[in-house]
């Protein structure tokens, strides 16, 4: 990427510098590499992306485009971004760290999501009401929110921005998106592409630098119709109230703390390898990771030994080493964070059976932190309770199908989880009384861009992805058309 002067916020339709003059280092967190430079926004900016996003909207330039034009233009996003693979992939393992071939898959999932709303926005056609009189006509249809502002984390920098993205669009809005300070790159290029492919002036805008320099009009700004969020809960919480002054629509994802359930009567081999991927695929810095991993004490001891085993061989390294199997954390200050929660656990009796430092020799130029196990916790421990977003995974132990649940259920958060059982009864019980928006059996991780994906409880509220994902950005109108207009006589009937 350039280190050149940036001019990387987009707004109504042009590249621009951030007005107060700003600008960020962006660093592969690999190896402290500096990967560019892009603007740092301040609210001015912010407020003039709103503004010309709303012009934009309220000149009907996209939302009066049919729905199916829209789609197509979707069905070329995912077109173009299949074409230039290799260089979002790149741009994204370069901000993240992650390893190539894992954001060749983010590339792929992309272009899939943008297909699926593509395909899905022409097909959206509302319905007819039987009003119960040939006179009338009554029909349910859907318009757009309007203004639109998207703001996505740094773990998927690219993919959690399509996942809102695409609906946005599909339904007709115009937007704002800023995402996450420290991972920019591939939504400069999406938006790139969106300007080559003809989206109209305005109605995308693209805000980069911190939240709490750009992003308070994000969720204030009266002329914000809807905000979608991706991120921490306290976060969350903040963009809630602030959103609820002007009544805005608002869709929360803030992340879990998301059980994975062993059963004795599971295939040992393949629950053993998917509870490594639940953890410490892109070291745990996954909203749905399985963190919490639950096992049938039956089985717990040589679970765990075996688990305890494969992690110290997990080799780490950056985004480009053919060897590596998990990359660093995003930053400096996410390592000092996962390090005390680590330190917290063990100081409130966890036991510490592998990992819990940080990498050394090579691995000391990034942010590397090992893969963690923590065993022998109990249900009200922080590490239990709270959200690492970190290579740890924590071991809880139980007897019967009845405490599983309970000790699953037990999180104030409600994201995900998984069953592994060779009962398919069994596990199709727990699944149904899981308190968590996706579970997976016998599997952990797929996610489908036809399925919905959102959380119970303090995981937010609102889905992405499905038919579901789509409605967030509409709003439903009921149309009631009498052909057949007649005086009611209900008052004053004698009057002349």
């Amino acid at each position: 990427m350039s280190s050149d002067a940036p001019n990387t916020l987009f707004i109504g339709g042009k590249w621009v510098a951030a007005r107060a003059g700003g600008t960020r280092e962006i660093r592969c967190p690999a190896d402290g590499s500096l990967v560019g430079v892009v603007d740092e926004a301040t609210e001015e900016d912010t407020v003039a992306a709103i503004e010309a996003a709303r012009a934009s909207f309220d000149a009907g330039v996209w939302s009066s485009v049919p729905a199916a034009e829209r789609g197509d233009f979707l069905l070329r996003v995912a077109a173009g971004i299949r074409d230039r693979k290799d260089e979002f992939a790149r741009a994204e393992s370069l901000d993240t760290g992650k390893r190539i071939v894992e954001s060749e898959i983010d590339m792929d999932d992309i272009a899939n999501c943008f297909d699926y709303f593509g395909k899905l926005a022409a097909n959206e056609a509302g319905r007819m009401v039987d009003a119960g009189s040939a006179s009338v006509v009554s029909r349910i249809v859907h318009e757009p929110v309007g203004v639109c502002t998207l703001i996505t984390p740094w773990n998927y920098p690219l993919l959690q921005a399509a996942w809102k993205l695409a609906p946005c669009l599909a339904a007709g809005n115009s937007f704002v998106l800023k995402p996450a300070e420290l991972t920019p790159h591939t939504a400069i290029l999406t938006l790139k592409l969106f300007d080559e492919l003809g989206l109209p002036a305005g109605v995308g805008n693209l805000i980069t630098g911190a939240g709490a320099s750009a992003g308070g009009p994000l969720s204030e700004h009266p002329d914000v119709d809807l905000v979608s969020f991706t991120g921490g809960l306290v976060t969350g919480r903040i963009i809630g109230a602030n959103a609820a002054a002007t009544v805005k629509k608002v869709a929360l994802e803030l992340g879990g703390k998301n059980p994975n359930v062993i059963f004795a009567d599971a295939d040992y081999d393949a629950a053993l390898d998917n509870a490594l991927n639940a953890a410490f695929v892109h070291s745990g810095q996954v909203c749905s990771a399985g963190a919490r991993l639950i096992v049938e004490s039956s089985i717990a001891e040589r679970f765990v030994d075996d688990l305890v085993a494969r992690t110290e061989q997990i080799r780490l390294g950056g985004p480009f080493d053919p060897d590596a199997e998990t990359g660093p954390l995003i930053s400096a200050a996410h390592r000092d964070k996962v390090t005390a929660y680590v330190d917290a656990g063990v100081a409130e009796g966890a036991r510490l059976r592998c990992g819990g430092t940080w990498g050394e020799g090579e691995l000391a130029k990034g942010y590397y932190y090992l893969p963690t196990v923590l065993d022998q916790v109990k249900r009200g421990m922080s590490v239990v309770t709270d959200e690492a977003f970190g290579p740890v995974v924590t071991v809880e132990t139980f007897t019967t199908e009845e405490e599983a649940i309970a000790i699953a259920n037990d999180t104030f958060y409600g994201l995900a989880g998984a069953v592994w059982s060779g009962d398919a009864g069994r596990s199709q019980r727990v699944a149904g009384k899981l308190r968590h928006g996706t579970i997976w059996i016998n599997d952990y991780h797929p996610y489908l861009p036809q399925a919905e994906w959102g959380g119970y409880k303090q995981s937010g509220f609102g889905r992405e992805l499905g038919p579901t994902g789509l409605a967030e950005y509409v709003e439903t109108k009921h149309i009631y058309h009498n052909l057949e207009p007649a005086v009611t006589g209900w008052f004053n009937p004698n009057a002349s």
